[in-house]
């Protein structure tokens, strides 16, 4: 049998598009001899969803949809992710399906049983668990049909079982040999790895053959990132679709045999994620072209490098706004990268504006000490700037703060976050440098300067980072293992951190919920990101 794992890319909402697009896939696997064609978890919908799905009208439409694609099918099977209403009259409003469909009928429904609700997932606010319902035979195979979350509950990815019942174990109990998984499964670092040894020792632990088929594409913060496989009874990877692209593989359960997987590049995964999100973010959202301001110091190289790659040149345009602070090599270094992305640049002197406000703040504040206020206007004067040009040309502004940064609020409200979309927000400090070196692996995009001269936010005479902040080395070691890890300050120190940093970086931390929770949405490439699976209070007083 000639299943084909069709990996796409939807719109949230774009039943229509979606809908087509659907059907074009189906029609390209039909010619490539597919007997039965499958596609991701919700991929009608597009996912996450959200609150769409509190829409009456909305959910109408997803079943006129599901109906006319059924509609549209002939003697080779169609497996689609859909929503269909719980008519039971108790539970949740909705189920998460896959829709099973040949000969312009929808021959069976089968709905998700184990939903997530943990870090981005909040599916028991929407969806009812299914129920078993045993495998379907199928040319001479029987097919126990799952859903994402259906095969992810062992105690191998947590300290225990999340769910009492596994799927999968039920289905081959009742014969299956061949489970299908539909999914929409986000990318993180590492996770790809992770996936990929689950799936093996779920397929050899049930003595079935396994056939995943993941979404790809960015919606909103979340990243998907494709990797549709095929797992034999052994556990045994046989066939893996590529990353970060729309991809139909053709799978022949029959064939056994596969060749073993290379390494994976993190560092290039996560560049990959990142351009792709950035892409779709951007173009998703109705946009062509976006602006930065350009520094001349390594986030906002990154950032517009990132753009370039997802965009091209001439839909990146970046804003060099110098102080009287400004260094020459920080503008030396901001005209190269330009030149060496090819980009548009557009260049404005933010001193006479910056003046003006002094001025302002001598009849507002006296004879106050200068602080960080005075700082800090200089951030929100080029925030202005950019967001006015946004205005004026419908360009996305696009920020470049880190995740070290806005982790301990060393950033500016209404300055540098100000923005439509936090490219890096989701990187520490480190894995910037590391992002960088792996875009001039090939070539030397990057100047080298701006990765050897120590970082600086350039608002006072001789300012570097480090007069605020430790060592990104150190910071970026304690954050991760506060935000990802979710370590107190004991058990962090016990990883030979000084105490007196321990404290001062977790205080930091809290201190700067309320300015996270007004930037935009960031993408998302970690375990745990800021954004929506990170909900702390913001008026709290637990240390």
């Amino acid at each position: 049998m000639k299943i084909a794992l069709v990996q796409m890319n939807c719109i949230v909402g774009d039943l229509d598009g979606n809908a087509r697009k659907i059907l074009k896939f189906y029609n390209k696997a039909k010619a490539l001899g597919a007997t039965l064609v499958c596609f991701p978890e919700m991929v009608l919908v597009g996912y996450p969803p959200r609150d769409l799905l509190d829409l009456p009208y909305f959910i109408s439409e997803i079943e006129t949809f599901t109906e006319e694609i059924a509609k549209k099918t002939d003697e080779v099977s169609l497996i689609f992710g859909s929503i269909a209403k719980n008519a039971q009259g108790v539970g949740a409003p909705l189920y998460n399906q896959a829709v099973w469909c040949e000969r312009g009928k929808i021959i069976t429904r089968i709905s998700k049983r184990l939903l997530p609700s943990y870090d981005v997932f909040d599916e028991t606010r929407y969806f009812e668990p299914g129920s078993f319902v045993p495998p379907i035979e199928f040319c001479g195979k029987k097919i126990g049909l799952t859903i994402c979350e259906d095969i992810w509950n062992t105690s191998e990815i947590k300290s225990h079982r999340l769910y009492a019942v596994d799927p999968v174990e039920e289905l081959k109990r009742a014969g299956a040999d061949l489970i299908l998984n539909l999914s929409a499964s986000p990318y993180s670092k590492r996770k790809i790895h992770h996936r990929i040894q689950l799936l093996q020792r779920c397929a050899k632990k049930n003595a079935v053959d396994l056939l995943y088929v993941n979404q790809v594409g960015g919606n909103d913060e979340l990243i998907f990132d494709g990797g549709s496989m095929f797992v034999s009874s052994t556990g045994k990877l046989l066939t893996l679709s590529p990353f970060f692209k729309e991809n139909i593989t053709l799978v022949d359960t029959e064939e056994k045999e596969g060749s073993s997987l290379a390494p994976l590049d993190e560092v290039a995964l996560t560049y990959e994620a990142l351009v792709l999100g950035l892409k779709d973010y951007v173009k998703k959202c109705g946009f062509k072209k976006v602006v930065l301001g350009l520094s001349g110091g390594v986030d906002s190289a990154l950032v517009a490098a990132l753009a370039v790659k997802a965009l091209g040149p001439k839909n990146v345009i970046g804003i060099l706004m110098s102080s009287r602070y400004t260094s020459r090599e920080s503008i030396r270094d901001a005209v190269a990268l330009a030149q060496n992305l090819k980009i548009k640049t557009k260049t404005i002197s933010i001193d006479k504006i910056h003046r003006s406000f002094e001025a302002g703040f001598i009849k507002l504040f006296g004879k106050k000490k200068a602080n960080t206020t005075e700082e800090n206007i200089q951030a929100r004067i080029r925030g202005n700037l950019l967001m006015a040009l946004s205005n004026k040309e419908g360009h996305m502004v696009l920020t470049t703060g880190n995740k070290s940064e806005l982790a301990v609020g060393y950033s500016t409200l209404y300055g540098d976050m100000a923005g439509g979309l936090a490219v890096i927000s989701d990187l520490y400090k480190g894995q910037v440098y590391e992002l960088c070196r792996c875009i001039n692996r090939k070539k030397n995009i990057i100047p080298e300067n701006i990765l050897t001269k120590a970082p600086t936010a350039e608002l006072k005479p001789n300012q570097k980072d480090q007069d605020t902040l430790p060592p990104y080395d150190q910071l970026d070691g304690i954050l991760k293992l506060a935000i990802e890890d979710g370590l107190g300050v004991d058990e962090i120190i016990k990883k030979n951190f000084p105490r007196a940093v321990v404290i001062k970086v977790l205080n930091m931390i809290k201190r700067s919920e309320y300015k996270r929770r007004q930037l935009g949405p960031g993408l998302k490439v970690s375990g745990k990101a800021f954004g929506m699976g990170r909900r702390f209070p913001i008026a709290s007083k637990y240390k």
